[in-house]
């Protein structure tokens, strides 16, 4: 059961992956069964959130530094249009509700949204650290609901009685 926590927890940090990935694959009946709801959510929210003060922080400066060498520069590249291009889109459609939009950007499940991508975008943006992070952590907790609620059948549920 560890091996399926420490597995859980990993998951959530990686990027595109994130919460996204780590609640599904945390109820799955994969290596042991599902684990407990709780202590799941938990565990991928802080997985989730531990690498955004180092995104915020440092990787604006390292892609930089990285976009122009051989063998990595394609990637960096892909990464800084990445950041700006979901920077500008934010800034476009929020205008003063930059906070809020950062908010949904990260907390509604689509591919290319989440964590890392909304962190990157708002150090891309120089947006203060503490309120992008505020959102940002909001978004993975609104992410994580809506993961979870899909996850346990919630959606298809509904969908069937409406229908």
């Amino acid at each position: 059961m560890l091996k399926k926590y420490i597995l859980t927890f990993l998951i959530s940090m990686v990027p595109l992956v994130e919460l996204r990935g780590a609640v599904p694959f945390g109820l799955s009946p994969l290596f042991g069964g599902a684990l407990p709801k709780v202590p799941l959510y938990i565990l991928c929210v802080i997985g989730n959130m531990l690498p955004v003060p180092v995104i915020f922080f440092f990787a604006r400066k390292v892609l930089m530094w990285g976009k122009d060498k051989k063998y990595i520069g394609k990637f960096f590249t892909f990464c800084i249009e990445k950041g700006e291009n979901g920077g500008k889109k934010l800034q476009e459609k929020a205008g003063r509700g930059l906070y809020f939009a950062l908010f949904l950007f990260v907390g509604i499940p689509i591919p290319g949204t989440g964590a890392w991508t909304g962190t990157l975008a708002a150090s891309f943006l120089d947006m203060d650290f503490k309120k992008s992070t505020i959102a940002v952590m909001s978004g993975v907790i609104l992410a994580g609901i809506i993961m979870g609620l899909a996850s346990m059948g919630l959606f298809g549920a509904a969908g069937a009685i409406a229908g």
